[in-house]
């Protein structure tokens, strides 16, 4: 049973990422199931650090852009929005090149709070980084403008 109140289509959703820093870095969102999101971001100059290797802030942004983009499907946008209170990322292999993809997977919706964990792999399935966010859900007025 699927956990989504929005409609989870593709287009729509990467269409929130126009003129924007995913839509920068090239993050895109590929699948959804009934309780996850997945999405893909190059790794290449626009997210490597010094060193050659992907960028840890890299990685907590697609992170962040997973979790949120989820949170918010589980919401009726006409009278709440999920924003970011809580993000932690651990580390764990470093990538040079080729595409990552993160899964976004539900631990927690509640009233008022939502936790989620992302998973960030290469193109072999090794884990690159293990994310988990922690969003408010707050009434629409309390947010601003849309």
């Amino acid at each position: 049973m699927s956990i989504w109140k929005q409609d989870p289509d593709l287009a729509r959703l990467n269409g929130w990422s126009a003129n924007t820093m995913m839509e920068t870095l090239g993050i895109r969102i590929t699948a959804v199931g009934d309780d996850w999101l997945q999405g893909t971001m190059p790794v290449d100059h626009r997210t490597h650090q010094p060193y050659g290797l992907l960028h840890g802030g890299a990685s907590v942004v697609l992170a962040e852009t997973l979790g949120s983009t989820a949170a918010m499907l589980t919401l009726d946008p006409d009278k709440e929005l999920a924003v970011g209170l809580d993000i932690n990322a651990n580390h764990i292999r470093g990538v040079r090149s080729g595409t990552v993809t993160g899964t976004a997977k539900m631990l927690h919706i509640g009233r008022t709070t939502q936790v989620w964990e992302i998973r960030i792999e290469d193109e072999n399935s090794a884990l690159v980084c293990i994310s988990r966010i922690t969003m408010a859900v707050v009434p629409v007025r309390v947010a601003g403008p849309r």
